[in-house]
């Protein structure tokens, strides 16, 4: 079914994410394959349409959240190998068999119950070791108060039946802070991660792929590439290191002006009356708000770009709507398109107006706004929530 209805959608330049994986990709170097991270919806932008381009520019591996997540992308048709991040029930292990999902194991506990359930559903489940060398989240503890139990405790996971142990990987907490003290974290988990690979390879334990390297990481230390990197955010052109790197922002969110009021000063605009007019005024009502993803800490505090420059956001963003000052701006009417953010109006500084990362806002778009994706200059596809 087709939408009839025209108020707001994000557009998703492919062509954006090419350049920003032939980029992303010469900067971690031929050794080093490719993990997309397409957890979250792609981060907002449609996982099955993303994951399909990144396969098509040669993207060797794909990273969910859960089992759900990975299911999506094989009944679109990705067949490149996808790892499971998240924590997965082990009684989930026969469908992840079935749907040759690689697991992320995290305690010695987890990967028993999974080589239980992978004997039981007469299969192998191939598996990744996560090593928690300073996130304080999941994986083997590898600070110097734990390192030789969880030594052990992976030798042993290694050697169970029913489970391939094919990677190894951690993940950074602060690799894309720029002061000292972070720069030296991240080094320190770094040393711990190398010095437990080692420790294993001398127990016979050796893994085809270690990879370390997220969106930080891979901005400010490619020679943590290893065997595979798993560029996030940046992937998609969003965050102050992909300003950095030159990268291109792939989701452009867009609205139209629905209406256009006339008001006298004096006059309170919307729920709270958090904001008065000051003079005669003429508000444009934008058909998007909070349900929509566009975050109701932005009211008062951001902009759009219409066709004749920015205008910003007057008063409490509502649910379904939200409204702009045109009064400076008297070209502009209803039915114009207006750029929420994106290509010309930085979702980045949209976040720090909201006091948030880039990361939540675009995770925050709803299904019920349409992804367009276009190539070319031109619409390739579009994914709607309508059903029928």
């Amino acid at each position: 079914m087709e939408s009839t209805l025209k108020r707001a959608w994000a557009e998703i330049d492919l062509d954006a994410l090419a350049h920003n994986y032939h980029v992303l990709r010469a900067r971690i170097g031929p050794a080093s394959r490719f993990m997309g991270v397409v957890k979250a919806d792609a981060y907002g932008h449609g996982a099955a349409q993303v994951s399909r381009t990144l396969e098509e520019l040669g993207a060797e591996y794909l990273a969910v959240s859960n089992l759900d997540e990975a299911r999506e992308l094989r009944h679109a048709g990705v067949t490149c190998p996808i790892l499971q991040l998240g924590v997965t029930p082990a009684e989930q292990t026969a469908l992840a068999l079935v749907n040759q999902i690689t697991q992320a194991v995290w305690s010695e506990e987890a990967a028993l119950a999974f080589s239980r359930d992978a004997l039981r559903a007469g299969g192998r489940l191939r598996v990744h070791i996560k090593l928690d060398t300073g996130m304080s989240r999941l994986g083997f503890p590898c600070d110097e108060a734990r390192f030789e139990d969880s030594l052990e405790a992976i030798c042993r996971v290694c050697a169970l039946q029913g489970l391939e142990a094919e990677g190894i990987f951690t993940h950074f907490a602060v690799s894309d802070e720029p002061d000292e003290d972070s720069r030296a974290y991240t080094l320190l988990q770094r040393r711990r991660f190398e010095t437990m690979l080692q420790r294993l390879a001398r127990r016979g334990c050796v893994f085809a792929i270690r990879h370390c390297s997220n969106s930080g990481a891979v901005a400010a230390c490619p020679d943590y590439a290893d065997d595979m990197c798993r560029p996030g955010l940046i992937t998609y052109g969003a965050g102050r290191q992909a300003e950095e790197l030159g990268l291109r922002p792939v989701m452009t969110l867009k609205a139209v002006v629905g209406a256009v009021n006339q008001l006298g000063p004096g006059v309170s605009v919307s729920y709270g009356r958090t904001f008065r007019t000051d003079r005669p005024s003429r508000l444009g009502v934008l058909p998007i708000g909070y349900a929509d993803g566009l975050h109701r800490s932005l009211s008062n505090r951001w902009h759009v770009r219409t066709p004749c420059g920015m205008a910003p956001i007057v008063g409490r963003i509502c649910m379904d709507m939200c409204m702009i000052d045109l009064t400076d701006l008297p070209q502009v009417k209803a039915g114009d398109e207006v750029e929420v953010y994106g290509l010309r109006n930085s979702v980045n500084a949209a976040a720090a107006a909201a006091g948030t990362i880039p990361y939540e806002l675009t995770c925050a778009v709803s299904k019920r706004v349409p992804r367009v994706y276009r190539r070319d200059g031109r619409e390739v596809a579009r994914e709607l929530l309508l059903r029928g």
